[in-house]
């Protein structure tokens, strides 16, 4: 069936004279950006806001709960959906977006959020997709999308056992969220609040040292540096490949090294190989590594409003700032001594061994819910065989 003749709404966002262009922090109407939208589903980092007036002015682009939510522009088939776990009661997409509403006594909308998530749809989806420089899918386009229906009963069997399977992820992320906070709150404790007499500062250049090793022959995996403070398997993360083919000038990354994007740094690409297998970054990239133990203190460090800071302040270039390794050499660190260091680390490696368990885990559940989707879309798993599974 073809999504414009099936009982879903298709809407656009207000792109009239009363488009916003000035928001806030908080405020009435949370206004959906691209970074509220990912791969992942919705994600609220970063948020931003229009007062009750101006919502009032805009017409159609308001979400009702259950609304299924698509990007048409920029980065294209992200999918997520305003169901009763998102903390925001007024809510607008922009003109980037479309809403999908289901009449739900035929269409059931966690059923359609993974529909839209499937590898078949996502395919279309690719394909459908218009412009260069900066993507775009059209209405005119998206209402020629092919997917299956089943029974209303069937949705709501297979959308029940996919949902079982995002619930526990999102529990595991909240846990290792809070597990975030504990570490962060005794770094600060240690080594921003009690600094001691005895400690001194040092440049980084003094108590790091560049990696230029090239992959050369090698067969690593390529990894990039992203917001998180991690560094995370190319592959994986991004939905087409933005590595060369040839990677043997790449840089080789070892467990515990880091590695930072120099045009990208201010903005927080800078992360640690926490993997138990080496891996390479593109030759673009800057790659270090700390003096033994210290590992676990630059995690945090890296994290920090001062090394921001430094940051913001060395980086060079009039169009796209720049940190090259030489001036970030220059950046200075309060250094504590290695038995304060230890005492941390015996602290915090518990706390990091559960946020890897729990991480581990979610990539297990993740693999079988994408494993299930296609099988169960296609109806080569039926709703009878979905109640054992669950």
């Amino acid at each position: 069936m073809r999504l414009g003749e099936a009982d879903i709404q298709i809407i656009d966002g207000d792109r009239g004279k009363n488009y916003p262009s000035e928001f806030t922090q908080s405020g009435y109407c949370l206004f959906l950006s691209a970074k509220n939208v990912t791969s992942t589903g919705f994600s609220f980092d970063s948020k931003q806001f229009i007062s009750k007036e101006r919502d009032e002015l805009l017409g159609k682009g308001k979400l009702q709960r259950n609304d299924v939510i698509l990007t048409t522009r920029g980065t294209v088939g992200n999918v997520a959906l305003y169901d009763e776990s998102v903390p925001f009661d007024n809510v607008r997409i922009n003109s980037g977006m479309v809403i999908l509403r289901c009449n739900q006594e035929k269409v059931n909308p966690s059923f359609l959020y993974y529909t839209m998530k499937s590898k078949n749809v996502q395919g279309q989806i690719f394909q459908m997709r218009t412009g260069s420089a900066q993507p775009q899918l059209p209405i005119s386009h998206l209402v020629n999308l092919e997917i299956d229906l089943p029974d209303l009963a069937t949705q709501r069997a297979i959308a029940t056992t996919l949902s079982a399977l995002d619930d526990k992820i999102a529990n595991n992320t909240k846990i290792n969220h809070v597990l975030e906070q504990i570490a962060q709150a005794i770094f600060k404790s240690w080594f921003v609040d009690n600094v001691t007499d005895d400690w001194f500062y040092v440049n980084l250049g003094s108590v790091t040292t560049e990696i230029r090793t090239r992959v050369k022959e090698k067969e690593l995996p390529v990894l990039s540096a992203v917001k998180t403070g991690n560094l995370v398997l190319s592959e994986d993360y991004f939905t087409k490949q933005v590595y060369s083919k040839d990677i043997s000038k790449y840089i080789v990354v070892a467990p515990n090294n880091f590695a930072y994007n120099p045009a990208r740094i201010n903005i927080g690409s800078i992360g640690i190989n926490d993997f138990d297998f080496t891996g390479c970054v593109s030759p673009v990239y800057v790659v270090f590594r700390t003096e033994p133990e210290y590992h676990h203190f630059f995690r945090f460090f890296i994290k920090s409003s001062n090394f921001q800071e430094e940051v913001r302040v060395r980086a060079s270039g009039s169009v796209r700032q720049s940190l090259n390794y030489r001036d970030f050499a220059l950046i200075e660190v309060i250094y504590p001594p290695i038995d304060v260091v230890r005492r941390f680390n015996s602290l915090y490696e518990p706390i990091h061994t559960m946020q890897r368990y729990l991480e581990e885990e979610n990539t297990h559940l993740a693999a079988i819910r994408d494993a299930l989707l296609p099988r169960l879309m296609s109806g080569e798993l039926s709703a009878p065989a979905l109640e054992n599974i669950t």
